[in-house]
């Protein structure tokens, strides 16, 4: 398989789902791409730009919410990190479309048992925590941009 953003599909733990970007016009599990978007549209500088910008308003957010800094961001498929939240009214909602590629970090405090998450697109971020296993999640913080 080829890819537009240049990921190594080949060590991609992924691949088995996948049916490629560059063969799918940059929707590899049946929805889009954020990188691939961007690539497609204004080029590989482009999209570093704007992973790069993303990153420093993901890392606002987390100062202001007093968490650590998200280091980097990493292509992730929606079904990877759509995780059900539960609401105060008892019922659970999934924000995420399973068919995406989002952009997100995780920041892991393994001494602590919990991790923070962080996912987003062009038009929304989300912070989560979550235990080490992945069971309890809390949504901090979901905003539209």
């Amino acid at each position: 398989m080829n890819s537009i953003c240049g990921a190594n599909c080949e060590i991609c733990s992924f691949s088995s789902d996948c049916r490629g970007c560059a063969e799918t016009c940059g929707r590899p599990f049946g929805g889009t791409c954020v990188a691939a978007q961007y690539i497609q549209t204004g080029g590989m500088q482009k999209y570093l730009q704007f992973k790069q910008d993303l990153l420093h308003e993901i890392n606002s957010l987390l100062k202001a919410n007093q968490l650590p800094a998200a280091s980097a961001l990493s292509e992730l498929p929606g079904s990877f990190v759509n995780i059900p939240y539960p609401l105060p009214n008892g019922k659970t909602v999934q924000f995420l479309d399973d068919q995406r590629i989002y952009l997100g970090s995780q920041i892991e405090f393994a001494d602590r048992g919990i991790c923070y998450g962080v996912v987003a697109d062009t038009t929304f971020i989300l912070i989560c925590s979550y235990s080490i296993d992945g069971s309890e999640p809390e949504l901090i913080l979901y905003r539209k941009r």
